[in-house]
């Protein structure tokens, strides 16, 4: 199982670097009014596909941290999501959460040295209204796969690390993967288009298969990055042989998945009103 792990997480599972000196909040504030634009953040239920988002904004400019695991999680912002989503999750947000998320993100952005700048860790997704009430620049871009294919993925690590925190038990399988799938999706769509607006984009992970260079161009242009979008396509968007595995299993298996989640497959297009 550890290795499992380590192979889903991209190998190290932990930062090189150790979290960052809180700041006083008028650190903070000279800090924050450096931000001329910014963060960029990527973040998804795991396995939905960021690590080719991530690559597609790298060559287009942006940093996104020197720690990277081969998945591109940013591993100090991972780290963080360890302490803190479970918790955020509980409907607690002490200080110590606050303080930690400006000295990461300050630090991220002096590492950037004046670049477009920001992460991609998909546990963001989690603690978008944290991001969102502290970070004014923020811009989200959410990444949705079909959470049938979710329910069936070998990457459960979420669901393990905070089912219980969002669902309410400890509960694995299947129909409680695409319960979590729907749950933190609906949230973060609902905030992104209530509150962000058009500092959020959501796109599907189907689309950037189907017309990558398309979909290529609307990540690079959402961050305002440059790039030969059909270029960048082609050398980092792949369709996976795991893309539509749901279709392979029983249909009793997913109709009850369709029941489970009826209303975020609806939402995201990947179930008609009538079916």
């Amino acid at each position: 199982m550890k290795g499992l792990l380590r192979r889903l997480r991209g190998v190290r599972v932990e930062p090189r670097q150790p979290p960052p000196r809180p700041l006083s909040e008028a650190e903070w504030r000279d800090a924050a009014a450096q931000f001329d634009a910014g963060p960029g953040v990527v973040g998804a239920t795991g396995g939905s596909g960021t690590r080719v988002v991530a690559r597609i904004v790298m060559r287009g400019g942006m940093f996104l941290g020197d720690d990277r695991n081969r998945s591109e999680d940013a591993l100090d912002f991972g780290a963080f999501a360890d302490r803190w989503v479970s918790a955020y999750e509980a409907g607690r947000r002490p200080a110590e959460l606050v303080a930690e998320l400006r000295a990461l993100v300050a630090r991220q952005h002096e590492a950037a040295r004046g670049a477009p700048w920001g992460w991609k860790e998909p546990r963001s997704i989690y603690l978008l209204q944290l991001l969102a009430d502290e970070l004014p620049g923020l811009r989200f871009l959410h990444v949705v796969r079909d959470g049938r294919d979710m329910a069936y993925s070998e990457n459960q690590v979420q669901l393990r690390k905070h089912g219980r925190a969002v669902l309410g038990d400890a509960e694995g399988g299947p129909s409680r993967s695409i319960a979590l799938w729907s749950a933190v999706n609906l949230r973060a769509a609902d905030l992104g288009e209530r509150v962000l607006g058009n500092r959020y984009l959501r796109v599907r992970f189907e689309d950037l298969c189907a017309e990558p260079a398309a979909t290529t161009a609307a990540v690079l242009d959402f961050f305002s990055l440059a790039g030969d979008a059909a270029a960048i396509a082609r050398d980092e968007v792949a369709a996976p042989q795991t893309l539509g595995r749901w279709r392979t299993r029983p249909p009793e298996e997913v109709a009850e998945l369709e029941r489970e989640a009826a209303e975020a497959l609806r939402r995201f297009g990947y179930q008609s009103s009538s079916a």
